[in-house]
């Protein structure tokens, strides 16, 4: 196999690099307080509304936003959007700051 040109990236050496994929479906900041009064059957409620683009997070970079589907009774995400290349990685995982 040749070489790569200096500065080059050997694409095929990186392809069974592995890497964690998340889907954010939503946040919500609570107290402390908060958290602890929640039972079994609580909801809490996300900023999202049903029908949303979900964030799709690769190794806690942003890379794409999707929607939820249900393939032979499992979630899965139909990526509608990938996110420009300048963009990735822009958005915190976590909350961001005042939130």
């Amino acid at each position: 196999m040749p070489e790569p040109a200096s500065g080059e990236i050997d694409r095929s050496s990186i392809l069974s690099v592995p890497v964690q994929v998340s889907v954010r479906l939503g946040r919500r900041r609570l107290r402390i307080s908060e958290l602890l009064r929640l039972a079994p059957g609580d909801v809490v409620d996300l900023e999202r509304a049903v029908g949303e683009p979900v964030d799709l997070f690769v190794n806690d970079r942003l890379v794409a936003r999707g929607e939820l589907v249900v393939v032979d009774g499992r979630l899965g995400l139909t990526i509608v959007e990938l996110m420009p290349q300048a963009v990735r990685g822009r958005e915190p995982l976590g909350p961001g700051p005042g939130e």
